[in-house]
């Protein structure tokens, strides 16, 4: 099993020292946020808090997600970069599918790029796209980066993008993966059919292995459930040793892991040594007894 260390809305300049001491911890990979503005107004509920409160959002930090892997990339050896998620369908695909081979190139192909639509309508507007049939988009912005990504040239003519015949250099030796959050049917469907595995957005245990269910199924039913496919998950089970191989037996592959909750309003208070130390428990505790 892996480990992904998530820490977001916090300091910058926390950033790669706590990459460095997650990489030294034992994890796997660290997970990167993605959020381009904070508007003033919004009607838009935030999917992952119970009542859809957003006002925490105002005034956190956000490097962009891309700039922010490289960097990270520069400081560290092993450890992979899974933003979580990239908001794909409002960026110029063509451009994602150039910054993501860059990352994956500068780092030794230490990048999963994790993609999901965005649930804020504003997100599209000063963007320039439209809301309307964002997952139909998404899809076109998923295939574009496949074909790209290989380096050889590649055109594209769908419904939103027409790219004519073109290639890319640098490509990464290897392949990117192309890993789909979000919970709903559709995009379950969509991490089976064009990604290479499922990030979960966190809920009850009871909520998580009907997701797992429905993966199965449209796995099966898609023909590829011998497939390689990686499953990266955020559940309190991941802070015991028994509950890592009680996720492990459900054929998760990489569990997702904080400590401490990152929907407060106000800065992040929690000192740098402090975060080090968890990092330092958890692998300790957790990480190399599991793998052991």
């Amino acid at each position: 099993m892996r480990f992904t260390f998530a820490e977001a809305m916090t300091d910058p300049s926390y950033y790669a020292p706590l990459a460095q001491a997650a990489e030294a911890a034992g994890f796997a990979s660290m997970t990167i946020p993605d959020s381009i503005a904070y508007p003033e107004e919004s009607d838009a509920k935030y999917p992952y808090t119970p009542d859809g409160n957003r006002e925490f959002l105002e005034g956190k930090e956000f490097i962009e997600t891309f700039i922010q892997a490289a960097a990270l990339g520069a400081v560290t050896t092993t450890l992979r970069f899974t933003p979580f998620v990239v908001k794909l369908p409002i960026r110029p695909p063509a451009l994602v599918a150039k910054q993501a081979m860059s990352v994956a190139v500068l780092t030794n192909n230490r990048l999963a790029l994790g993609v999901g639509t965005s649930p804020w309508p504003e997100d599209y507007d000063i963007m320039g796209v439209d809301f309307a049939r964002r997952g139909k988009r998404m899809d076109e912005c998923m295939d574009i980066i496949r074909g790209l990504e290989t380096g050889e040239y590649f055109e594209f003519h769908g419904e939103f993008y027409d790219i004519p015949k073109i290639k890319m250099s640098p490509a990464p030796t290897e392949h990117i993966p192309l890993l789909v959050g979000g919970h709903a049917d559709l995009a379950l469907r969509r991490a089976v059919i064009r990604g290479d595995g499922w990030m979960h957005g966190g809920g009850t245990p009871e909520e998580l292995d009907a997701l797992l269910d429905k993966l199965a199924a449209i796995r099966k039913a898609e023909g590829k459930e011998n497939d390689t496919f990686e499953i990266h998950v955020i559940s309190m089970d991941a802070y015991t040793v028994d509950g890592c191989k009680r996720l492990e037996d459900k054929g998760i592959t990489d569990v997702i892991v904080g400590f401490r909750m990152p929907y407060i309003m106000g800065p992040d208070t929690e000192p740098l040594q402090k975060k080090i130390d968890h990092l330092n428990w958890y692998g300790e505790n957790l990480i190399a007894q599991v793998n052991r």
